[in-house]
């Protein structure tokens, strides 16, 4: 919500006795006095908008506030649009997950990272489960973690957890900025033959 403090001064409300003006050609039209470069947008039909109120002098900008204002929304959706909300996805295997399982949980856990999620991967015990060695689980998990075709590192090492074992992983923004510089393998051409 706006308060009154940002919001945007336009024409008479504007208190500064003179201001560094933008012309409606984005221009310079250096330091004049408020008084000066309201007349100047009313010959233009145009408005006289405090674009930086905290500047010494404040800095104004002549143009449609319309125009201003539709262009000033579309810059703070975009904003909006770049800050995605990032969350803790979960993915769970069991000790008797099948290969096949485990390749698919894989890749949606290879979804969420790409998506910018942190991804808590968990081996579920249960049963008789619980009692079985613990090097032997954390290795199923491990090996199933391997298996995630998407970059990323470890947040939050394997570890015991209220139901069996779980660790966080998150995308390793360093090893895609990496994999994108190098340049991509061609294929070896295949032979020709001249007298075809």
């Amino acid at each position: 919500m706006s308060t009154n403090s940002d919001r945007i001064r336009i024409n008479k409300e504007i208190k500064a006795r003179e201001l560094r003006v933008i012309g409606a050609q984005g221009e310079n039209l250096g330091v004049i006095s408020t008084e000066e470069a309201l007349k100047r947008a009313q010959d233009l039909t145009l408005d006289l908008i405090e674009i930086s109120p905290n500047a010494i002098p404040p800095v104004a900008k002549i143009m449609d506030y319309g125009k201003f204002e539709y262009e000033r929304s579309k810059r703070e959706s975009a904003a909006r649009a770049k800050v995605k909300v990032s969350e803790t996805k979960e993915v769970q295997i069991k000790v008797g997950t099948g290969e096949n399982d485990m390749r698919l949980k894989a890749k949606k856990a290879a979804e969420w990272l790409a998506d910018g999620h942190r991804v808590r991967v968990e081996l579920f015990l249960k049963g008789r489960y619980k009692g079985m060695e613990e090097t032997f689980l954390k290795t199923r998990l491990e090996k199933f973690v391997l298996l995630i075709p998407y970059p990323y590192k470890i947040a939050e090492p394997i570890a015991r957890a209220p139901k069996g074992f779980a660790g966080i992983i998150e995308r390793d923004s360093k090893a895609i900025a990496e994999a994108a510089k190098k340049p991509q393998q061609t294929p070896p051409e295949s032979p020709t033959h001249e007298n075809e």
